[in-house]
């Protein structure tokens, strides 16, 4: 009798376990198995785009007569298309990079990243996070017409005016 007693005892936690473990899954949560779902989708910047952005940025380039290295990345900060004028600095060719990352990374121009990262600013020493970053003007998130940023071009060679001039040619050809 005691022994039935026991195996009693014994069964009604066994059950009392099962039964928490059954509900504490999101499936007896919600009263239904989980549904499969689709990854999202990201947007982003394709070759044909990339090179347009760039050839325009050359050729603006060429207008205003400087020497320019500009890079172009997609959603994800990854190089897509790189020009290097000839004669263009070959210093100018990581701030190319670098500005079009900073733009990506913050979907933001670079100048106006600038303008937060001063002393006392928002933002002040941002640009020794994430490998380096460059906060002067010369990079601009890329966009697609329904504003989703897809992308960012990044200019260096010349003044900071002449790379935002630059720059702006390339984003302005996606428009």
């Amino acid at each position: 009798m005691l022994r039935n007693k026991i195996l009693i005892v014994i069964g009604m936690i066994a059950g009392s376990v099962l039964t928490a473990a059954w509900l504490s899954t999101p499936h007896a949560i919600a009263g239904e198995p989980p549904k499969k779902t689709e990854p999202q989708s990201t947007k982003d910047i394709t070759a044909d785009q990339a090179i347009a952005v760039s050839h325009a940025a050359l050729e603006k380039a060429k207008q205003i007569n400087t020497k320019m290295d500009i890079a172009v990345v997609d959603a994800g900060g990854n190089l897509k298309s790189f020009i290097r004028m000839d004669g263009a600095w070959l210093g100018s060719i990581d701030i190319a990079q670098k500005k079009a990352k900073t733009a990506r990374f913050f979907d933001m121009n670079t100048g106006e990243i600038g303008k937060l990262s001063q002393p006392g600013g928002p933002l002040y020493q941002i640009e020794v996070s994430n490998g380096g970053l460059i906060t002067f003007p010369g990079g601009i998130p890329l966009k697609a017409s329904d504003g989703t940023v897809i992308g960012a071009i990044g200019v260096s060679g010349s003044t900071v005016d002449n790379d935002h001039t630059v720059a702006q040619a390339g984003a302005d050809a996606l428009k």
